[in-house]
């Protein structure tokens, strides 16, 4: 499936939420839980979510590929977070007015400081001049992936270090569906769409890849994955579909609707648990073509996927290399 919609900023649920005050499912240390109402969203149904193309929600972290100094580069998500003072008010706002809504920001004063080179995401709005804050209390944006910035060193695993390429996991050959491909993309080819990093040290790793000694780390292009036979547009058989669907073993649904807008829903939203069982993704068949750049001396991701071109594995989660 060709890549759909760019993920540039928080995707609504598909259903309405309400805030119920018990301990999150999906994050330590907060307090509250959002769950799904059985209504659906006005904003799903203004975009025809039911005649929408239903993905996998891949777990990972978001990356962006654009221009940077001038050539396509791979970009980090990095949100602009409000400074602790700025934080306090606005969760006491929320904490009072049980919304994050009608909470008065400054935009100069209230915020962290971001690296020179951060930009900030599509469509975030402005104001004089300054980007405003969603409703989160978070304005979006981007960080480009810097060799020697060991936060991002996850990110710069998947780049080819002799040219302008990515580790990219995407649907493999037409003879097997459920087959798998790990490839070497050119980073020209991604302009401008978003992509997931999943792996090894990311996010609890739900699907299973590699190992601490022998870490990996993959990028997914957003939409690439569609659901086969996805359930209705309803509370309960999404729910059903979720809990004992043949395909339901995902962290959700990523809907892309014909007028771009993106709708999700996620299994906390549902009270389910994630992972749960194991992800499907990382059970899936997959077969290696990454060519080039094959050297013996170095020992970076891309020459050991060079090292395992043609070879196939009866799952994801079962690639490994040579020591």
């Amino acid at each position: 499936m060709r890549s759909l919609g760019s993920v540039q900023h928080k995707i609504p649920c598909v259903f309405l939420t309400e805030v119920k005050e018990e301990p999150s499912r999906k994050r330590d240390c907060q307090q509250f839980q959002v769950v799904a109402t059985e209504t659906l969203n006005p904003v799903a149904l203004e975009a025809d979510i039911h005649g929408a193309v239903a993905t996998e929600k891949i777990d990972g972290t978001c990356c962006y590929v654009t221009l940077y100094n001038g050539r396509p580069h791979l970009w980090a998500r990095l949100d602009r977070k409000p400074n602790k003072q700025a934080e306090k008010r606005f969760k006491k706002h929320q904490h009072q007015h049980r919304s994050c809504r009608g909470f008065s920001w400054d935009v100069e004063e209230d915020f962290k400081i971001v690296p020179e080179a951060w930009i900030p995401a599509l469509r975030v709005q402005h104001l004089n001049g300054h980007p405003v804050p969603d409703e989160h209390g978070h304005i979006p944006g981007w960080v480009p992936v810097q060799k020697d910035n060991k936060q991002y060193c996850w990110h710069g695993s998947v780049l080819d270090p002799e040219g302008g390429a990515v580790l990219v996991l995407r649907p493999g050959g037409d003879e097997d569906e459920e087959e798998l491909e790990v490839s070497a993309v050119p980073l020209a080819d991604q302009m401008e769409r978003t992509l997931e990093l999943i792996g090894t040290n990311v996010n609890g790793n739900p699907y299973g890849l590699g190992s601490k000694k022998q870490p990996l780390h993959l990028l997914v292009s957003h939409g690439s994955f569609g659901v086969r036979n996805p359930p209705p547009v309803d509370f309960h058989q999404i729910s059903s579909w979720l809990r004992e669907g043949p395909g339901g073993r995902v962290e959700g649904i990523v809907w892309h609707c014909s007028d771009g807008t993106l709708i999700k829903v996620h299994r906390h939203h549902l009270g389910l648990r994630w992972p749960d069982g194991g992800a499907s993704l990382g059970e899936r068949p997959v077969v290696v073509r990454v060519v080039g750049g094959e050297n013996t001396d170095r020992k970076d991701l891309f020459s050991s996927f060079c090292r395992l071109n043609g070879q196939r594995f009866s799952r994801l989660q079962d690639v490994h290399f040579d020591s």
